[in-house]
């Protein structure tokens, strides 16, 4: 198994350094952080977008000490800190190291992974082994230090959802296996579930030497020739070949209460008041009961924008009752539990008046937008409060609000794409790669919102 491709190396620099990678990727981090009109702006990388409480803690502390007090949810699960003094960034690496979200200089832009949000929480697998095992191995990798800010790995637990999101490296969990996906190809390559971590990592430094002549940041910017035989060989050192299209769409989770088996309440809970790093395994019941009970909760935020005391209030609901939040792909947070009788009602209740997400029904279900202006010198317009504007019935389809071109944190899959241009707000219907003929609107916020609304019917 995975015997053709050599075993990553140790890095020097995992206890402090600097990436090698020096020019050209100007994703922000922790370390390098990001001018923005509204002060610095850093990305704090949370791989499977799991955090306890007393780290998503820490993270308030940041915001509040060197920040605007606001946190960002990004389109990754990550979290983004803005507002930020020019001066903060010794400080800043310095707390959030103390608080374990740092494990590695060299590698902090490079934990990039999204995990299935509800892993382990409705009778899917849970994916914490593979988490926790594919960032060690990360971090632990000489050559994943020059992986670019944009590679992505991503962890499936079966329903598809992340591997919608065109990752560069995707570990699909399906029975006592895993399926190794690369790129955006529709065939995957079976391995043992034990070495599905090490298999991610030795792709991703398989393809740092593909790329290596041709500059590319992500599997998708690999010359056709270099790509086909960039998988060619992984294919040739992985294991059997299976033919699975990537789903074309990636399915949010509902906003609301999340059941699953009710199992043995007790072990769940002595299990996630002792994980903190790790998606947390929900034991299922080996009777033949089919009782369900409330494993989770799930809210949505608007636009991704937390004010200190929603983001207080979601913390606090999680050391209530499991003490782990999981930021989402879309911009929402899972609650896992198990929640007592009653307590999931009263926890989303508590988190709908604060201004979350907590249904379905609601107008801002799918409706995302970058920063846009103030916070962006390159927007167009206030495309925040263009959004919030034009919200109205909730629509088929997302829609994502860009204020330039270059569509920061946008969705993958289907959704309505707005641009604003010189000539107006441009809409257009996508479909993965596809894009169907745009319309423009121009300069007018009573049409914009009707057009917007017909495009998401």
């Amino acid at each position: 198994m995975l015997a053709a491709m050599p075993d990553s190396a140790p890095s020097p620099l995992s206890a402090g350094g600097v990436s090698p990678r020096s020019g050209g990727d100007a994703c922000p981090g922790t370390l390098r952080l990001h001018r923005a009109d509204d002060g610095a702006l850093a990305r704090v990388r949370i791989p499977g977008g799991v955090l306890s409480a007393d780290r998503a803690d820490a993270l308030l502390a940041a915001a509040d000490r060197f920040g605007d007090g606001e946190l960002h949810l990004t389109s990754r699960g990550n979290v983004q800190l803005r507002g930020l003094g020019a001066r903060c960034g010794g400080e800043l690496a310095g707390l959030l190291t103390a608080a374990g979200l740092l494990p590695s200089a060299a590698h902090e832009r490079a934990r990039n992974i999204v995990a299935s949000p509800l892993a382990g929480l409705d009778g899917s697998p849970a994916l914490g082994p593979w988490l926790t095992g594919l960032d060690g191995l990360v971090c632990g990798s000489a050559a994943a230090a020059s992986l670019s800010g944009r590679f992505l790995f991503a962890l499936d637990d079966g329903r598809g959802d992340v591997d919608a999101l065109g990752a560069d490296v995707t570990l699909i969990a399906e029975g006592p296996d895993a399926l190794l996906r690369i790129g955006a190809e529709d065939t995957v390559f079976r391995v043992p579930a034990a070495d599905a971590p090490r298999a991610a990592l030795l792709a991703a430094e398989a393809f740092l030497r593909a790329a290596r002549d041709s500059g590319a940041w992500r599997v998708k910017d690999l010359p056709d020739g270099v790509r086909a035989e960039f998988v060619h060989a992984i294919g040739s050192a992985a294991g059997e070949p299976v033919h699975r299209p990537r789903p074309r769409t990636a399915k949010a989770p509902d906003p609301g209460a999340v059941t699953g088996p009710q199992g043995n309440t007790a072990a769940k809970a002595a299990t996630a008041a002792t994980t903190t790093t790790t998606i947390a395994t929900t034991s299922t019941s080996t009777s033949t009961s089919t009782s369900t009970s409330t494993t989770a909760i799930c809210v949505d935020v608007p636009l991704g924008r937390l004010t200190p005391a929603q983001w207080r209030l979601l913390t606090d609901t999680a050391r209530r009752y499991g003490n782990e939040l999981r930021l989402t792909p879309w911009r929402g947070i899972v609650v896992p539990g198990p929640f007592d009788e009653g307590g999931a009602a009263e926890a989303l209740r508590a988190l709908a008046a604060a201004g979350l997400i907590t249904t379905p029904e609601s107008p801002w279900t799918g409706v995302g937008a970058c920063i846009g202006h103030p916070g962006c010198a390159k927007s167009l317009s206030d495309v925040r409060a263009e959004a919030g504007a034009a919200v109205g019935p909730v629509g088929r389809l997302p829609v994502y609000w860009s204020g330039c071109e270059r569509r920061c944190g946008h969705p993958h899959g289907e959704w309505i794409d707005v641009v604003v241009t010189s000539e107006g707000h441009r809409i257009s219907h996508v479909r993965g790669e596809r894009r169907d003929p745009p319309a423009t609107v121009r300069n007018d916020p009573a049409a914009l919102a009707a057009a917007v609304a017909a495009a998401r019917a």
